[in-house]
C-alpha cells in the first residue's frame, strides 16, 4: 500500500480530528462555556469525521485478514456515521445529555481506539511512523 491522493485526504482528516476533538469537547467544559466556539469546533469535527468516514468506504487492504478488502477496522464507518447522526438527532430532541455522551463515546471510540489501531506496526500507518520516520522496526 502506498500514499495515494485518497489516504492523504483521509489520514489528513483523521489527525485534523483527532486535535480538534478536544477543543469542540473543551469549549463546553467547566464554568465558562463558549458556546459559539463549541459549535465551531462541533461542526468542524464533524466535517472532519465525515470525510474521514466516507475516504475509509474506499480504502481496502488485502494483506491483513478481511473481507473483501474490509478489515475489522471498517467496522467503525458505520458506528462513526450512526453515531454523527445520533449526536445530531439527540440535539434536534434536545437530549444534550444524549448529545454529549454520543460524541464523546464517538471521540474516544472513532479517534483515539482507532488512532491506536492504525499505528500498530503491521498497519500502513504503523509501518510508516515505526518504521520509516522513527526507524525503530
Amino acid at each position: 500500500m502506498e500514499l495515494t491522493p485518497l489516504i492523504a485526504v483521509h489520514l489528513s482528516a483523521a489527525i485534523a480530528a483527532v486535535l480538534l476533538g478536544p477543543l469542540a469537547l473543551w469549549a463546553r467544559k467547566g464554568r465558562t462555556q463558549r458556546p459559539v466556539l463549541h459549535r465551531a469546533f462541533g461542526y468542524a469535527w464533524t466535517t472532519l469525521m465525515l470525510v474521514t468516514a466516507i475516504t475509509a468506504i474506499f480504502i481496502r487492504d488485502f494483506n491483513l485478514p478481511n473481507v473483501a478488502g474490509y478489515t475489522p477496522i471498517h467496522l467503525l464507518i458505520p458506528v462513526t456515521l450512526f453515531g454523527l447522526f445520533g449526536a445530531f438527532w439527540c440535539l434536534y430532541r434536545k437530549n444534550i445529555v444524549g448529545h454529549r455522551l454520543t460524541m464523546q463515546s464517538l471521540y474516544w471510540s472513532a479517534c483515539v481506539i482507532a488512532g491506536g489501531f492504525t499505528l500498530l506496526p503491521n498497519r500502513y500507518l504503523g509501518k510508516l511512523v515505526w518504521g520509516q520516520w522513527l526507524g525503530w522496526i
